[in-house]
């Protein structure tokens, strides 16, 4: 299945879902959603498909929300446009946690805000040196969304989630590799080698105990991950309202630092 959004390709037992906006890093925008729900739900329903790769075209993994559209979306004050962008990350994050098959996230380049999350929503992670992760919610004075404040924390820790979170500084693999946000980190040239490597050992293992152990695993977390996400809608809900949002669009676009008034 190929989309102009989204690339799905199949190789064997193994899956690749490549996110296909490489001139705006790979920003979820208009259609993108949709187009990545759909190949989740592919590979979820596919028999012949052990293991799903998630990757980006270009020089990113993904860059989180299309700044654009949230542009548009803040001047026409489209609150329940923006709810539905947010309800639809929550519904992919969701879907990622039940697919009983694992899911690799391949992080070729910068992960930023959303694009950061729907890493760690994926059952392992392996990092290209080149990458990034910023948690950049707080610098355009939004609340994180698609599950970080669940998964982050979970991960790093509560202090240094926090601190990633409210300062929203930008940390490199290796530093993401030693918080244990991602399980490997390899040569910039060797990570498509490295990632069918890992992708084709977790297709060869037996799929029942994996699909098991994310059911269990997806059941027991099932309803606090809901709530956290509930939390991030209704937190990111008042932030889209406030001015501190739309100052934080307006200097984002003028390149140049924002100055919040907390309103």
């Amino acid at each position: 299945m190929t989309n102009e959004l989204v690339i799905l390709e199949r190789e064997g037992p193994i899956a690749r879902i490549t996110l296909n906006r490489p001139d705006s890093l790979n920003a979820f925008g208009e259609g993108m959603h949709e187009a990545m729900a759909a190949a989740i739900e592919a590979v979820a329903h596919d028999p012949a498909i052990r293991v799903a790769v998630i990757t980006g075209a270009g020089r990113a993994f993904c860059s989180g929300g299309d700044i654009k559209k949230m542009v548009e979306l803040k001047k026409a004050e489209h609150s329940a446009v923006f709810r539905e962008y947010l309800e639809f990350g929550n519904h992919l994050v969701r879907s990622l946690r039940r697919m009983p098959k694992p899911v690799l996230a391949s992080i070729n380049g910068a992960a930023a805000g959303a694009g950061m999350n729907l890493a760690l929503a994926c059952d392992l992670r392996i990092a290209s040196e080149q990458a990034t992760f910023t948690q950049a919610f707080v610098r355009i004075g939004l609340h994180p969304d698609w599950g970080g404040t669940f998964f982050l924390p979970r991960l790093v820790g509560i202090g240094r989630a926090v601190e990633m979170f409210a300062l929203g500084d930008t940390i490199g693999a290796t530093e993401a590799h030693r918080l244990g946000m991602v399980n490997s980190v390899v040569p910039h040239e060797r990570l498509a080698e490295e990632t069918h490597k890992l992708a084709t050992r977790l297709a060869e293992a037996s799929p029942l105990p994996i699909a098991l152990l994310k059911q269990f695993v997806s059941e027991r977390l099932e309803t606090e991950l809901d709530r956290f996400m509930e939390h991030e809608v209704s937190a990111q809900m008042k932030c889209f309202e406030s001015q501190d949002f739309a100052e934080g669009l307006k200097a984002f676009l003028e390149k140049r630092k924002p100055e919040f008034k907390g309103n």
